[in-house]
């Protein structure tokens, strides 16, 4: 799988936290309905999708926190859930994630609401991010 593909197993994982008490929902290894030998993921990267997923989850009220202070005015609450997995995920990899430099992190949570959002989501992730980054 491409770096892309693995965050948005990430994003897809922590995505369902919401949704289950105490522990990390399974991770989805296919990228297709039918899929190829490709399609499926390795241990490795498994394993990756759950570090990634559970390290996101014990740091989740720092990260809350970073959004509130940067979502103009709008509480953790409000935002909605896919919105608020994409970033979870980038101001984890901002914060947290020594190997993924911010502008990467930035424009993979752009990408991500892109697919997954509408074109207002994407610019208020930018705006939160940007002023993260500020």
């Amino acid at each position: 799988m491409t770096r892309h593909e693995l965050r948005e197993r990430i994003f897809q994982t922590i995505f369902q936290i919401p949704f289950y008490e105490d522990e990390l929902p399974e991770i989805d290894v296919t990228s297709a309905d039918d899929p190829t030998e490709e399609d499926i993921a390795t241990d490795k990267e498994k394993e990756y999708i759950a570090s990634k997923a559970a390290d996101i989850k014990a740091h989740i009220s720092e990260i809350d926190a970073e959004i509130e202070a940067h979502s103009n005015g709008w509480k953790v609450k409000r935002i909605g859930k896919s919105e608020l997995a994409i970033l979870r995920l980038a101001v984890y990899e901002i914060r947290f994630d020594d190997d993924i430099p911010d502008k990467v992190a930035v424009n993979e949570a752009i990408e991500l609401a892109k697919a997954y959002s509408d074109e207002k989501a994407s610019k208020f992730i930018n705006g939160v991010l940007s002023g993260l980054l500020s």
